[in-house]
């Protein structure tokens, strides 16, 4: 079978080149998220890691693309954009919140079986682990039960909230990247061998602390988890201690 050729422009941004950097960090944004959602993320940890991040098809400049519906197939295409960027020997590790963290795990798990090769680590955000089930069904809502969940989590600018045009162009990559996972589950024989570090709020109504700590069944490495407050999107109230937790487990793995 042939493999389909994919455009790595058209899937990754890298904000502040750092091409002489000891690893590069690949992140990977929350439904509905974008790529830049990581602008200031790259910014903090240039020139020290060279970061990539995900742009997911049907939003931004990719608007006019068809969006991907499952995290398999979204999984299989984005671990082909990347191959080029990951595959020359320069450690790697990903970074993803909510949506992101299972898709940059089910990526992980693509190089390891596909290329043989795995992330130095895999920083699993604000997600409960994939063997965690819930009955959610956001995508199911109409457009305002949609907005009431954004509100509810946070992360969304409120001039976007407030503004129907906006939400007329931002709501179908939200509703698809909703219907995408919560249709997702593993089971704990889903496993990397990189370690992963879980950071989750312990206020976050979408994953408990004790969800988040099962992401230890789902590595055969070492697993470390970091609390903090501040709901779904914690990581915009501390930034500067998220930075330093990438930074410093980045030093730890990377010499």
């Amino acid at each position: 079978m042939t493999t389909p050729v994919v455009d790595s422009s058209l899937w990754l941004r890298n904000y502040h080149p750092a091409p002489q950097s000891r690893a590069r960090l690949v992140c990977f944004p929350h439904a509905g998220g974008s790529a830049s959602y990581y602008f200031p993320v790259s910014a903090a940890l240039s020139p020290e890691l060279d970061v990539f991040a995900v742009q997911y098809p049907g939003r931004q400049d990719r608007r006019a693309d068809p969006f991907i519906d499952t995290i398999e197939e979204l999984a299989d295409v984005i671990h082909l954009a990347l191959a080029p960027t990951v595959l020359d020997g320069t450690p790697f590790a990903f970074f993803g919140h909510s949506m992101g963290s299972v898709l940059s795990f089910e990526v992980a798990r693509r190089f390891e079986e596909r290329d043989g090769v795995s992330p130095v680590a895999l920083f699993a955000s604000g997600r409960r682990a994939p063997s965690r089930l819930r009955e959610e069904n956001v995508h199911l809502r109409d457009d305002a039960g949609i907005v009431r969940e954004m509100r509810n989590l946070g992360g969304t600018d409120s001039r976007v909230l407030g503004d129907p045009e906006l939400l007329e162009m931002v709501l179908p990559a939200i509703r698809n990247d909703y219907r995408a996972v919560e249709r997702y589950s593993r089971g704990t024989e889903a496993r990397i061998s990189a370690p992963i570090v879980v950071l989750t709020a312990d206020d976050d109504p979408r994953t408990t602390v004790e969800e988040a700590r099962a992401w230890s069944d789902h590595t055969t490495g070492a697993s470390d988890l970091h609390t903090f407050t501040g709901g779904h999107f914690y990581l915009e109230q501390h930034a500067g201690r998220v930075i330093e937790v990438i930074s410093q487990t980045m030093a730890q793995l990377v010499r």
